[in-house]
């Protein structure tokens, strides 16, 4: 083991860039599991990866400039998944996996004639947690922030579905460059998948406990190891919701009040 790799200088700017992501991903991806559209923050991501990726090759030289690319190409997306919703509400599904196989085609083929190209669509996908700074996280604090506020200020509810797409996709945006594109799904959907059953603040925070646990073991494993940061993150995200679904099942068992009962109940 590598114990030389515990080094707090790197693994505590790649905790608290995993922390920041939870702390949007987990309500959003509890919201995402509620309307049965798990994809989608795959195909914002790609989207959004696309956007960097375009930048990148046009030599946009300001990284306001990058940011507005990728926010911009993720937004035409979720704007793109708001108007499919409406009319083709039976495909939905179908039609975010089709926008996931474009934009992740789209990302190989724009770097098809890149001699970096693998090196870059490897960043994208895996991510490089341990290589964050605490300047960049600075940023995406203030932009978690003003989502959170929209979420639990305005409400899921009265902000809509178009507003529900546009705010996943300002959220993913910068979550994708920080972490990856892998890792942002598993930060999205596995803490979320055992407190499926659970409504309220009592689901979201087993949500937020399953997720931070899962990032704090793999940045130690991977420290440890010296394996894939990202790669084992979520690994370790996906052992602990199987740990943790049994737990919360047998929870509801014993205290069904736990969830309100029509939900329990199924009527």
């Amino acid at each position: 083991m590598n114990y030389d790799g515990l080094d707090i200088t790197i693994l505590g700017p790649a905790l608290l860039a995993g922390l920041l992501v939870l702390s949007t991903h987990v309500p959003l991806g509890r919201e995402v599991l509620s309307r049965g559209i798990i994809f989608i923050d795959l195909a914002i991501a790609q989207v959004a990866g696309v956007g960097v990726i375009a930048a990148t090759m046009m030599e946009f030289e300001s990284a306001f400039a990058v940011q507005a690319a990728a926010v911009g190409s993720a937004v035409l997306a979720a704007v793109l998944l708001t108007w499919t919703e409406k009319q083709f509400p039976q495909i939905q599904e179908a039609l975010i996996g089709v926008l996931f196989a474009l934009g992740a085609t789209g990302s190989i083929l724009l770097l098809a004639n890149n001699p970096h190209g693998g090196e870059e669509l490897k960043d994208l996908l895996v991510g490089q947690i341990l290589w964050v700074n605490l300047g960049s996280l600075v940023y995406v604090a203030i932009l978690y922030a003003a989502v959170l506020a929209v979420w639990f200020g305005v409400g899921r509810e009265r902000i809509g579905h178009a507003g529900f797409y546009l705010l996943f996709a300002v959220a993913v945006t910068a979550s994708v460059q920080l972490v990856g594109v892998y890792l942002v799904f598993a930060s999205l959907i596995i803490p979320a998948l055992p407190t499926r059953a659970i409504k309220g603040q009592c689901g979201l925070l087993i949500s937020l406990a399953v997720g931070i646990l899962g990032y704090v073991l793999g940045l130690l494993l991977s420290a440890l190891f010296d394996l894939p940061t990202g790669a084992v993150i979520v690994w370790t995200l996906a052992l602990l919701g199987v740990i943790a679904a049994p737990l919360v099942s047998r929870r509801l068992a014993v205290s069904p009040a736990a969830v309100p009962r029509s939900e329990y109940s199924g009527t």
